[in-house]
């Protein structure tokens, strides 16, 4: 049965609904407001949230569902993206039908629908891969990358909405924990130690490697222990994990059959900067330009069709290409950046640039 398109599986209200949320103003958020937002979690606040959260996430959610039903080349037609658009209409109207937030009680339900709602879009960043496999295979690779422009760039502002979306939905949830660490408010470390994050994102990706090939290169880090600044650890782990896992399998790969000892893959911490260098043999000037884009990957590429499409988000699809393109949102979500430098033939160096001030406010598409 061919599958049905927005305006043929939803009444006329719904569609109505959408389109009128989706045309609304986004409100963007910066750390610092975050942050000084969370450290009083009073209920008085926390009801405050919920009720910005009431009126937000419709926004941005309608907005998505409006894109994932006119992306070109017959994108949006494919089953795992019709699972993702479905899975957005969902949440628009659990979002929709809540009643409006008045008092605690209101407050504690909405939190507990949106935790449920976060859940449900566990899975969208591996569908929507497996709905660009799927495209890829019908177009029989016809296309080059360049003439995928279009899907790349909604990819970006799609995927760049999604980490707001779960940031806010994120920080909220975590805000009710009732004994948080030290220093901790929501998802914010408001001390975070770049140089420990590095450490424990390279003991993960050393892990990965170890498994995958048997042996694996050593992970030098270089930096001030006692530097701290407020960020969220879990974004900075994912950026280091993905960085430090390509440089292990390039190294890896490149020295597997010789004689010669792996050199270590290097970590320079300083300030909010992250340098993750290697000598893995760099990338090849012809694939510099498509290292950002979601269609391009030096690792093997994984099965076309999975029937489990996962649950971890912080394990990014090496394979799909996915990685760096997420990594560099991920920077850039809170004003930072990620930039390569490669010499082919020799190594890479990935330059992370982390914001400090925390006061740029979220990039909405």
């Amino acid at each position: 049965m061919a599958a049905k398109n927005l305006y043929e599986s939803l009444s006329k209200t719904m569609i109505d609904e959408v389109h009128r949320w989706g045309s609304m103003k986004q409100t963007g958020v910066s750390l610092r407001y975050m942050l000084e937002f969370g450290s009083k979690p009073t209920q008085k606040n926390l009801l405050l949230a919920s009720q910005f959260l009431y009126k937000e996430l419709p926004i941005r959610i309608a907005r998505r569902i409006i894109e994932l039903e006119t992306l070109p080349y017959g994108l949006s037609q494919k089953p795992a993206v019709l699972k993702v658009r479905d899975w957005y209409l969902d949440s628009f109207r659990d979002l929709r039908s809540f009643p409006p937030i008045k008092n605690k009680k209101d407050e504690l339900d909405f939190t507990e629908m949106i935790k449920l709602v976060k859940v449900r879009h566990n899975n969208v960043v591996p569908a929507m891969a497996l709905g660009v496999q799927q495209l890829k295979k019908s177009l029989n690779l016809k296309l080059d990358y360049k003439d995928l422009h279009e899907i790349h760039q909604f990819l970006d502002r799609f995927y760049m909405s999604r980490i707001g979306i779960r940031m806010l939905v994120g920080q909220h949830v975590a805000l009710h924990e009732p004994n948080p660490p030290p220093n901790v408010v929501g998802y914010i470390h408001t001390k975070m130690s770049p140089l420990e994050v590095a450490k424990s994102a390279s003991k993960d990706a050393r892990a990965m490697c170890l498994r995958e090939y048997g042996s694996v290169p050593d992970v030098n880090i270089y930096g001030d222990p006692t530097f701290t600044f407020p960020y969220v650890p879990s974004h900075l782990h994912m950026m280091v994990f993905e960085l430090v896992k390509n440089s292990l399998r390039a190294v890896e790969e490149r020295f597997m059959d010789s004689d010669k000892v792996s050199p270590p893959v290097r970590i320079i911490v300083a300030d909010g900067d992250e340098d993750v260098s290697d000598e893995g043999g760099g990338i090849p000037r012809s694939g510099l330009p498509k290292i950002f884009t979601y269609l391009y990957s030096t690792a093997t590429g994984p099965a076309d069709e999975r029937s489990d499409l996962g649950t971890a988000d912080s394990v990014l699809m090496a394979g799909y290409g996915y990685g760096l393109p997420l990594s560099r949102l991920y920077a850039r979500y809170f004003g930072g950046d990620l930039q390569m430098i490669s010499m082919e033939g020799y190594g890479t160096d990935a330059y992370l640039h982390l914001s400090r001030l925390g006061d740029s406010e979220e990039p909405l598409p």
